[in-house]
């Protein structure tokens, strides 16, 4: 069967070598064109799947299916072409699903907390002695799990896949249960506007993320969320989670979390190194998750004191001291919205100098920049949307803004700045937190924002050297 693959990203690296492993032809396609992209070739075609690059998509002569990577939208003109061709078209999870559907799963959507959510989830797994895979937009791409799977170099008893609004809108039957099937959660962690210059309008995008829940066996839903709160009624067989309210299922009591009505885990210095209450509704939604996988509750306490958080949020890269001020470096690159960046500032105390900025997305910044005006010190922005941001700010009367372009010159600047800042403070042991946490995607700049992320690291760390170096 000939297969045609678009995209040549991580997830449709991943599709195209597991297609061959199952036995098809495959034609491999990227638009684009760059060094990486004529390495994977060069990879490619040693293995003897074609390449083609740099050019528009086209269909190729016999094609019966279209394996889609999650960059490539899905009203895609070649994929409406395909269709009315009566050629099937699947995402690149879906097809991963075809392989591992005899395997229980969890799957974790929601706009912001996936990432941390789903790591929770695999070490708890793996702090009850089971191999929970964490994949999907974390760790492996789907595909690639199904492929190990197949040659027997992964045995897995869960799979626990982070899932975009992308990945499920290109699956017909990803995380669908019968009365036979292996067991399957849903976790849906939140619910803001975001991608909507992919899908278009709010309902759309809901949509995508509630296919999750309407196929699988218990959901997992933060009551904390407007939005799912209100969308109450929707779903049967639901663990709601509360840090608060003692009569959801999964809530807190002082320090102690509780599901069913019986303490499970102590969460002790959790709130250090996962700061936020953010980090404690993603805690919550995870143990619930795993309490319905049969995880035992002291593999869930292990889980709780062993995890250390995740890159590229609220992620603290490096530290220095201006005589006793510590002046601390924290990356928050997966920050790609203004509800995520939020929620980074909210969890972070004043003092406060935030690094913003990247390409643009829709939505609504106004909370995030009410929140700058009471929180943050001053500004530094990047990329290209420096003016907008700059423009917005100004227009609430906010004065500490620089256009800084590029992080490298944003990292110096913040860092002289918090020099003279902790001159003035009243008790000179008063740490001050150095913020990248961008309200951007990354796409202006970088490949991804864990490219960004990185880089902010790379520079904090060079920084906290040559302080060190100094006589």
């Amino acid at each position: 069967m000939q297969q045609q693959v678009l995209g040549l990203g991580i997830a449709g690296l991943a599709a195209a070598r597991l297609l061959q492993a199952q036995g098809h032809e495959v034609l491999a396609w990227d638009e684009k064109n760059s060094d990486r992209l004529q390495q994977i070739r060069q990879e490619l075609q040693q293995e003897g799947i074609p390449v083609r690059l740099g050019e528009p998509f086209q269909l190729g002569p016999g094609v019966e299916q279209v394996v889609v990577s999650p960059g490539i939208a899905w009203d895609h003109p070649l994929l409406e072409q395909a269709r009315q061709q009566g050629i099937a078209v699947i995402g690149e999870a879906e097809l991963a699903w075809q392989s591992l559907d005899c395997l229980p799963w969890v799957g974790i959507t929601g706009t912001n907390g996936k990432s941390t959510t789903t790591a929770l989830i695999a070490e708890m797994f793996q702090a009850a002695g089971l191999k929970g895979i964490p994949c999907g937009n974390i760790g492996l791409p789907l595909s690639q799990v199904a492929l190990q799977t197949l040659r027997g170099e992964l045995q897995p008893d869960w799979i626990v896949a982070e899932l975009s609004s992308y990945q499920l809108e290109a699956s017909a039957s990803l995380m669908s249960s019968s009365g036979s099937s292996p067991t399957r959660i849903g976790v849906w962690t939140t619910f803001t506007p975001d991608h909507l210059e992919r899908h278009g309008t709010l309902e759309r995008y809901a949509s995508f993320k509630a296919r999750l829940l309407d196929r699988v066996t218990w959901r997992v839903l933060n009551g904390e969320d407007p939005y799912l709160l209100g969308r109450r009624q929707d779903w049967a067989n639901t663990y709601w989670i509360s840090i608060q309210d003692p009569l959801a299922p999964v809530h807190l009591r002082g320090e102690e979390l509780w599901i069913d009505g019986q303490p499970v885990a102590h969460l002790e210095a959790f709130g250090e190194r996962c700061p936020g209450r953010h980090n404690l509704q993603n805690l919550l939604m995870a143990a619930a998750a795993a309490h319905l996988a049969g995880i035992p509750n002291r593999a869930i306490q292990q889980a709780i004191r062993s995890f250390g958080g995740m890159p590229h949020r609220l992620e603290r890269v490096a530290q220095v001291y201006v005589g006793s001020t510590p002046i601390y470096f924290v990356n928050d690159s997966k920050a790609t919205n203004y509800d995520a960046a939020w929620v980074g500032l909210n969890a972070v105390d004043p003092p406060i100098l935030l690094i913003a900025g990247g390409k643009a997305k829709q939505g609504d910044a106004q909370a995030w920049l009410k929140l700058i005006q009471a929180k943050v010190a001053q500004v530094w922005l990047i990329g290209e949307a420096a003016p907008v941001l700059a423009a917005a700010l100004e227009g609430i009367h906010y004065t500490g803004v620089e256009i800084a372009q590029t992080l490298d010159v944003a990292v110096v600047r913040a860092f002289e700045s918090a020099q003279s800042l902790a001159r003035t403070l009243t008790d000179p042991t008063q740490p001050i937190t150095v913020l990248f946490s961008p309200a951007c995607a990354s796409f202006d700049q970088y490949r991804s924002f864990e490219h960004r992320g990185d880089h902010f690291r790379t520079c904090c760390q060079a920084l906290q050297g040559s302080l060190s170096l100094e006589p």
